[in-house]
């Protein structure tokens, strides 16, 4: 007989844990996979992942010349707002799809278990691929925001100063490597860091706020210019489509919900907790932009003088102008690069599990190797590999085009709304059947949420290919549809070779079915928990 009550405690939730992980994994095991990852993240871990990819402060600040080229204030704060609103919708269509079917392959297993049959193979591999493709260059367009924005530190101090195409790479490749050696030998503290990602920033959003409102040394805008300023001029667009180019800042920024998917197989609960941490990271997500930006807006420099940023990252002169000092203007802008940080490791996380899972079902060359967790470390290592060398072989795009940034970010959003879209559509195309047991329904309200959703992704494909500002260049020129339609080219280019040949989509593919797959083995689990749990109880008592 223990007297301890800690003890007893700690017993019966190690009891729960483990009992919860089983039943995770049979679970999985009826969606056709084996567990092979610990379930060591929690619901926060998940929803700090989720917020951390979005990295709301560090997004926002290194677009922000697309906004401020597009229409401004209106474009930056109501342009925030309206994505906002579609983002969380579509994070809530997901969420709804994915608390039915919690596998690390995420929409491409979703594309594929609600389409029929003869449509599910080719449903799977073209979302598989788009979702992939935006995985990496989110977590391509990140890091490499990253550098350029680590570089313009210097240009606080020397505002004539720019880094050359060399030192950008290098500073690129010098954070992807950390990234990689964080996620390698450090994945058992990856849920303390996502967590710890929560606290930073949005202790990092009120230091910012605090300080640009309470000092403003470059003085402070009115509210009419805050929440009704727009100029379109210097894009050369039309005014009412200058407005929508705009909208990449706060899409770009608003996209790291569906990635977290990938990190079901990592979670005790995922058809619970998966879910509640996409719609909670957005929503908290959106609620931030709005604190971080309005303070922005209100002390916000002569736009001219922003764009005329040698290195190309306005925001830390805005900083450098609000408090006076080139060292006030670092010391916030340490804050934004923490962050980074934050984020590109968490980017570089979901891109791993990504790949993974779609490389264990054959949609990736090599998935002897790609498809294959490492036990020792309990990452997919190669996984893990991969997706670090095709982002840094990415990054010598910069030597060709100093608008490569730009057209990370583009691609990025429109391989990932694709990705996100096409489970969607499938599923509104056969009637929602798959979804209208799930624990997360959108109820009669379904139809429209979805439909608002796919609008959004067709007219956002079109917007996110246009450059910046008219008249182009070569080198300002928005590369996005070029690099897309690589990675379609390699993708039709290895169904043709060999993926037709080995790719069979995921192992469980059936016909839609009103009963939902998977369901009835959540409730005998729960019971089996609910039973297991009281005799523990009992037992420790004794």
């Amino acid at each position: 007989m223990d007297d301890n009550p800690a003890r007893r405690t700690s017993a019966t939730n190690d009891r729960k844990a483990s009992i919860g992980e089983h039943a995770a994994d049979a679970d999985l095991a009826k969606l056709g996979y084996k567990g092979e990852l610990p379930r060591s993240l929690s619901m926060l871990s998940v929803l700090g992942l989720s917020f951390a990819i979005m990295a709301v402060p560090y997004g926002t600040s290194t677009t922000m010349y697309i906004s401020l080229t597009n229409g401004q204030s209106v474009t930056i704060l109501w342009g925030w707002v309206l994505v906002s609103l579609i983002s969380l919708s579509i994070a809530a269509s997901l969420a709804e799809i994915c608390a039915v079917f919690p596998t690390a392959g995420g929409v491409y297993y979703w594309s594929a278990m609600m389409a029929t049959k003869d449509w599910a193979k080719i449903a799977s591999w073209i979302t598989g691929w788009m979702n992939l493709v935006g995985n990496w260059t989110v977590t391509l367009s990140i890091n490499f925001g990253g550098a350029q924005l680590l570089l313009s530190a210097i240009s606080l101090w020397r505002e004539d100063w720019a880094a050359n195409a060399w030192q950008t790479v290098l500073c690129f490749w010098a954070i992807m490597l950390i990234c990689f050696l964080v996620n390698a030998y450090g994945a058992k503290y990856l849920d303390l860091i996502n967590k710890v990602c929560i606290y930073w920033t949005a202790a990092s959003v009120v230091i910012i706020l605090i300080t640009l409102l309470s000092m403003a040394r470059g003085g402070r805008r009115s509210a009419e210019f805050v929440f009704a300023h727009y100029d379109s001029s210097l894009s050369g667009w039309p005014a009412g489509f200058s407005f929508f180019v705009g909208l990449l800042q706060a899409a770009y920024t608003l996209t790291g919900y569906g990635l977290v998917a990938a990190m079901c197989e990592e979670v005790q609960n995922p058809a619970r907790e998966v879910p509640k941490a996409m719609v909670l990271s957005v929503a908290a997500a959106g609620i931030t932009g709005v604190i971080y930006l309005l303070p922005i807006l209100f002390v916000l420099p002569e736009v001219s003088y922003l764009l005329a940023a040698a290195n190309g990252q306005p925001i830390g002169l805005v900083f450098k102008q609000a408090t006076g000092s080139a060292a006030g203007g670092f010391g916030l802008l340490f804050l934004i690069l923490g962050i980074m940080f934050f984020a590109g490791i968490g980017a570089l996380t979901a891109s791993s599990r990504c790949t993974y899972a779609f490389a264990r079902d054959g949609g990736v060359p090599g998935s002897r190797w790609f498809g294959t967790t490492n036990k020792q470390l309990g990452i997919p290592f190669w996984g893990l590999v991969l997706s670090t060398v095709v982002c840094s072989l990415l990054g010598l795009i910069y030597f060709g085009s100093t608008a490569a940034f730009g057209s990370f970010t583009g691609v990025a959003t429109i391989c990932l709304s694709c990705g996100y879209g096409l489970p969607i559509l499938v599923s509104v195309l056969r009637g929602r059947r798959l979804v209208k047991h799930s624990t997360y329904s959108l109820g009669r309200f379904g139809f429209i949420i979805n439909g608002i959703c796919l609008v959004w992704i067709a007219l956002a494909i079109v917007l996110f290919c246009m450059p910046v500002a008219i008249p182009v260049t070569p080198s300002s020129m928005n590369y996005a549809s070029v690099v897309f339609a690589g990675f379609a080219a390699i993708s039709f280019g290895w169904y043709f070779i060999g993926g037709r040949k080995h790719f069979t989509g995921p192992p469980v593919v059936q016909d839609a079915d009103p009963t939902i797959r998977g369901q009835a083995v959540v409730a005998d689990d729960e019971k089996q928990i609910g039973r297991e749990t009281s005799h523990t109880d009992v037992e420790t008592k004794m």
